[in-house]
């Protein structure tokens, strides 16, 4: 314990001397600039591959020193790539290895065991950057979140798209006021996450150890997915499946499934509803109605509508969002022009409606509305600093006891509030939401959605 704690204040202090960076701003010289080698950090990461492997690409200046992945593959091309890192198929077994040699751990795995392997690395006492949604259930989201704050950890959540400029400048002029009082919002985003179902009857390939990708959720066979033919079909063995496209699930299409994952809103949620988040200062919802196609027991679809209903903070209005997937987008965008006057058609985007006028935006670029409105607005100046980058943050705010823009005091109630659309969505229910005891007060049914039991040998 004394190690650990003199490491991380020998870190700070070293950074400090070595060039006061204020975390969040381009300086002179970045954290690895200012860090000798005795200084980096050593990090251990859950999770090898595709967008996993980008996020130890990004901090790879420092130590990377052990590797989990329950992709034997994966695991031999991480390391060959990182040849000081040992590697582990068993993240538990990792993390109990490990704990003595680690100040943080990045998390990218499928999103059903980003909880249990996140709260095992913070009970460590160790950093954490975790892959969003933070977790695939509401209940698991706050357990992360008491956690960061009760251990006093670092800790940044993967919405990458957060450290951009575009977004910088959103959240200035809709907290300067440049559009009155915002009491609507819109997210729509033109993703798909439907049309497939789980068969079982192949056995799992050798390299994929398919009862640690399971980790937590219900036993079943290794499972493949399989294109809808457009009639309800259970999980079923391969007979009678004619020429339809049949795929795994791992490592690409497990989000189309909820024990795994939550479709196109934990998907892309947390990277669009984090700008109206940011900009409008949320929280928790109190009121969560989604609609949609009739649910699927185990399988994702898309052309959901959820409205979110914020209550006032401190001196700013009540305030609705709503969010739109697959082919939904809001009424209000068919009657807005861009300044040529032809329509904005903008597949997924951001819009808030102010007293005054409105802003567009989406992941690059936005836009103040009405265009004539506007044509001679005086911006003003960037108060916002540029970020060093996501990842960088994170680094550097172990090394300084700093902050990061993606804690999860402000990551854990933006994926609560996408995955409380989730509960309301397949349980048919409008919900009623008291955040403080995570208690739908108003439908038993509903509140099953918001946890699930683990199964035997796992825990959160």
């Amino acid at each position: 314990m004394n190690k650990r704690l003199n490491r991380r204040m020998f870190l700070a202090e070293s950074a400090l001397a070595g060039g006061s960076l204020a975390i969040g701003f381009h300086t002179s010289a970045t954290a690895a600039e200012s860090t000798s080698t005795l200084q980096k950090l050593n990090l251990a990461a859950i999770g090898t591959a595709n967008q996993a492997g980008g996020n130890i690409r990004r901090v790879a200046t420092e130590n990377i020193v052990a590797l989990a992945d329950v992709d034997q593959n994966f695991l031999d091309q991480a390391g060959a790539t990182y040849p000081g890192s040992r590697t582990y198929r068993d993240w538990r077994v990792m993390l109990e290895q490990e704990e003595d040699h680690i100040d943080a751990v990045l998390v990218g795995t499928p999103d059903h065991t980003h909880a249990p392997a996140s709260a095992m690395a913070m009970r460590m006492k160790k950093h954490l950057f975790c892959e969003k949604p933070l977790t695939n259930t509401v209940y698991e989201s706050r357990v992360l979140t008491d956690l960061a704050r009760e251990h006093n950890l670092v800790t940044q959540l993967g919405t990458n798209i957060h450290a951009g400029d575009n977004y910088r400048r959103v959240v200035e002029l809709v907290q300067g006021g440049a559009i009155g009082e915002v009491r609507e919002a819109h997210v729509w985003v033109d993703v798909q996450y439907t049309g497939r179902h789980l068969i079982t009857g192949n056995a799992a390939p050798r390299h994929l150890d398919w009862d640690l990708w399971l980790g937590p959720t219900v036993d079943r066979p290794y499972c493949e997915s399989i294109a809808d033919d457009g009639q309800v079909i259970r999980e079923h063995n391969h007979q009678g499946l004619g020429n339809r496209l049949i795929e795994p699930i791992h490592p690409q299409n497990w989000r189309y499934f909820w024990d795994y994952g939550t479709g196109g809103l934990g998907d892309f949620g947390c990277h669009y509803v984090d700008l109206v988040f940011w900009a409008l200062q949320l929280s928790h919802s109190t009121r969560i109605s989604a609609t949609g196609p009739t649910p699927h027991v185990s399988s994702t679809t898309c052309d959901l509508v959820v409205n979110y209903e914020f209550p006032a903070r401190d001196d700013l209005p009540p305030v609705n969002v709503t969010w739109y997937d697959g082919g939904q987008q809001p009424e209000i965008l068919a009657s807005l022009r861009g300044q040529d006057g032809r329509p904005l058609e903008w597949r997924s985007g951001q819009l808030f409606v102010g007293s005054a006028g409105m802003l567009i935006a989406d992941y690059s670029r936005h836009m103040l509305l009405p265009v004539d409105q506007f044509e001679d607005f005086q911006r003003p100046e960037p108060s916002i600093a540029t970020s060093i980058g996501h990842h960088q943050e994170w680094v550097h705010a172990i090394k300084t006891s700093g902050p990061t823009t993606c804690n999860f005091d402000y990551s854990g109630p933006l994926t609560e509030a996408v995955l409380l659309g989730v509960a309301s969505y397949r349980s048919g229910e409008s919900i009623e939401w008291d955040a403080e005891n995570l208690q739908v007060t108003n439908s038993p049914h509903a509140q099953q959605f918001i946890h699930r039991e683990y199964r035997k040998g796992w825990t959160l």
